[in-house]
């Protein structure tokens, strides 16, 4: 467990920069350069994400059971999960999805946090979709109190909602037609 303690402390740390030391963010992007920031970044968040992904698989060997769901909460989970590609195909696709939720992406983590704990009750499962949605919730909040980094998008055009949800549908089925039980040994829908 300690492990994917561990993991979640590095990954959702260097998540939380901007929201807690956003003037820090800012000097070691200029110190090292916008390349070098992004660099160290992405080596620290695949870090703590290695550490996340190996840690959770540890628990999962010796299970610690918090809560045993109602079966009929993996039914909610599946329809909370249905808008979590679509949204995160808006964050790069602007359009009328992006303007309405915002922050698409948080949106999304969002969904997939609450879907996961409604239908694991697991010590892992807790503490790892629980920090998550924790975190997300943070970051949204924090948002309304600073300012954002603009990210690189497509071009605005008015097929971007219709392609975002378009593809995010066909991720969603083959997610869970195939990529879950291959990728984490658990077939969502069985």
């Amino acid at each position: 467990m300690s492990t994917l303690i561990l993991g979640l402390i590095i990954f959702l740390g260097v998540h939380s920069v901007s929201i807690v030391a956003p003037a820090w963010r800012d000097a070691m992007a200029q110190r090292l350069g916008l390349a070098g920031w992004q660099i160290a970044y992405a080596l620290v968040s695949l870090l703590g994400f290695y550490l996340i992904v190996r840690g959770y698989s540890l628990a999962r060997l010796s299970p610690t059971v918090l809560y045993v769901p109602p079966v009929g909460l993996r039914h909610v989970a599946a329809l909370l999960m249905l808008p979590v590609f679509p949204l995160l195909f808006a964050t790069y696709l602007p359009g009328r999805i992006r303007d309405v939720a915002k922050h698409p992406m948080l949106v999304a983590t969002k969904f997939w946090a609450l879907a996961h704990l409604l239908a694991n009750g697991m010590l892992a499962d807790v503490l790892l979709f629980g920090a998550v949605l924790a975190w997300a919730v943070a970051d949204r909040i924090s948002l309304g109190k600073r300012s954002q980094r603009p990210i690189r998008t497509a071009p605005r055009g008015r097929w971007n909602d219709v392609a975002a949800v378009a593809l995010g549908l066909v991720a969603y089925v083959v997610f869970v037609r195939w990529l879950h039980l291959a990728w984490f040994g658990v077939a969502p829908m069985s």
